[in-house]
């Protein structure tokens, strides 16, 4: 499923943002319609779906996005916190690309549904960051 399907609201109702009254998307997009989008890399595979976007509470921005890979109907799949930065959105094909090859995906450090890591952890935010090639902030601590 893929944003406009999710438009609850008719945000993205219109194809032309050029136009008066065409709605925020694609520059600002509501957190709940991109859930459930297809992520993609570029050779146009199919990684996954975004399954929540995770929020840094002390920034006010979206810093990962929880993709499901592999299993069936739920069951053995693995999740992956994947930053924010790492994907771009593709408004043509209406998905998510994320710049890794399957096999990438498929060793990158993930976890499963019943046991999150810490997100918050200076140290794995880092790890997760270096192996996909981004920068993490460096905002103080929420306390």
């Amino acid at each position: 499923m893929n944003y406009t399907e999710r438009d609850t609201y008719g945000m993205y109702k219109s194809e032309s943002h050029a136009e008066a009254g065409a709605g925020p998307g694609p520059e600002l997009m509501g957190a709940d319609t991109l859930v459930g989008n297809d992520v993609h890399n570029q050779s146009d595979e199919k990684l996954g779906d975004v399954k929540e976007i995770m929020l840094d509470m002390r920034s006010g921005k979206v810093a990962y996005a929880v993709l499901s890979f592999g299993g069936f109907l739920g069951m053995g799949e693995k999740l992956f916190a994947v930053p924010w930065s790492a994907l771009t959105l593709d408004t043509e094909n209406k998905c998510f690309v994320l710049n890794v090859d399957k096999e990438r995906l498929e060793n990158a450090p993930g976890f499963d549904k019943d046991q999150w890591p810490d997100m918050a952890d200076p140290e794995w935010a880092k790890n997760i960051h270096a192996y996909y090639g981004t920068e993490a902030t460096t905002d103080a601590p929420l306390h």
